[in-house]
């Protein structure tokens, strides 16, 4: 089985200036600069058939090239819980019309439609069930809230793996496309 996902991957400045504001927080599991991607859609286990047919459909999506640009942060909960820190990624239309052509390409490949609205991110942090701390998450997003980045380049599309372990998760590159300066029309 291929735990797969479909990202784009900012510059490493975009990602060292990122890593540079994960400090204290308790309970935070901070990703690494290798895991740092915005995710278009988790695709998750298939076999490997399903796999090739995935990389087929992808290969054929068209885009322009996306600018972007890291303009705050926020949180997702679970069950009322903080379980996830993340950056917003901004403009978020050109991502979201983008996350469609993704979507609409793993239909074709068998893969169920995501029915969620989209949030172009970067997950900063991960919780565990029990180890947040409420007022402490609180606290570092609004001292963070004003967090911005200069524009930046998302030029290719990337099939990841994800590989589990007890020290979290591996992402691997497993294809990329170039995604074409200029190219709206498709």
């Amino acid at each position: 089985m291929h735990r797969l996902f479909v990202a784009l991957r900012p510059p490493p400045d975009i990602r060292d200036a990122l890593v540079d504001v994960m400090d204290e927080l308790p309970g935070a599991r901070w990703q690494d600069e290798e895991q740092l991607h915005v995710t278009l859609r988790f695709i998750g286990e298939v076999e490997r058939p399903q796999a090739e047919d995935i990389a087929a459909a992808l290969a054929a999506v068209s885009a322009p090239v996306i600018e972007a640009r890291v303009d705050g942060v926020g949180t997702f909960d679970r069950r009322g819980r903080v379980d996830t820190l993340w950056a917003r990624i901004v403009p978020a239309e050109p991502l979201a019309a983008l996350h469609r052509k993704v979507d609409q390409a793993l239909a074709r490949a068998g893969v169920a439609r995501d029915e969620r609205r989209y949030l172009p991110h970067l997950t900063l942090a991960r919780f565990g069930r029990s180890s947040s701390d409420a007022g402490a998450i609180a606290r570092w997003v609004a001292d963070h809230a004003a967090l911005k980045t200069a524009t930046f380049t998302l030029p290719h599309l990337i099939l990841y793996e994800s590989h589990l372990g007890h020290d979290g998760a591996r992402y691997e590159p497993v294809v990329r496309w170039p995604l074409a300066p200029g190219d709206d029309a498709r």
